[in-house]
């Protein structure tokens, strides 16, 4: 069967301008090779690292904004298509946020963990994000918690946040500091 492939970023979240992102594409298999495609258009050809490829862009402009997708191939025959995600690249206006999960970040298979997202706006809406997806886990309203209930290995991993506010336009906030989850 055809393979499945996956394609995420580093770091998660709306990117500053003049900052840095990476694109991660991986696939079980490893004697093919990726290409790299932005709002439809071949971008470039990415030779694997065991079963991963990655192209990073550095001193992101307003250019680099766009909808990046993976094929992989062996040979000139496309084996499979990833999913899309959606890179934008803004200015921040507003402070950074602090990302705090309850009751630590260390906990036990079972447990239920809050995260709370705090940034010093009165109407800012933060987005909640886990490292290697390419969607955010959760949207928090203003002083909205998210609860993960009876947590496991699964959900372990890399969490931040980001926050914006919609007014004539969107203004964004850097990320927060990078939380990780440990799952005992």
């Amino acid at each position: 069967g055809a393979p499945t492939i996956s394609i995420s970023q580093k770091p998660a979240g709306v990117i500053p301008l003049g900052g840095s992102i990476t694109i991660c594409c991986s696939c079980q298999r490893d004697n093919g090779y990726f290409k790299l495609y932005k709002n439809g258009r071949q971008v470039r050809i990415l030779e694997l690292r065991g079963s991963k490829a990655e192209f990073s862009i550095s001193n992101a402009t307003q250019k680099d904004t766009g909808a990046y997708n993976c094929h992989y191939l062996e040979g000139d025959t496309v084996l499979a298509r990833s999913e899309t995600v959606e890179i934008l690249v803004q200015e921040f206006c507003l402070p950074r946020p602090v990302l705090s999960v309850l009751p630590g970040h260390d906990v036990a298979a079972g447990a239920d963990v809050v995260f709370r997202c705090t940034i010093a706006h009165p109407k800012a809406g933060c987005f909640l994000y886990l490292e290697g997806l390419i969607k955010a886990v959760k949207f928090l309203s203003k002083d909205e918690d998210y609860t993960l209930s009876h947590v496991h290995k699964g959900n372990e991993g890399h969490y931040s946040c980001q926050c914006f506010t919609r007014n004539a336009s969107f203004e964004w906030s850097a990320v927060s500091k990078t939380l990780d989850l440990v799952v005992r």
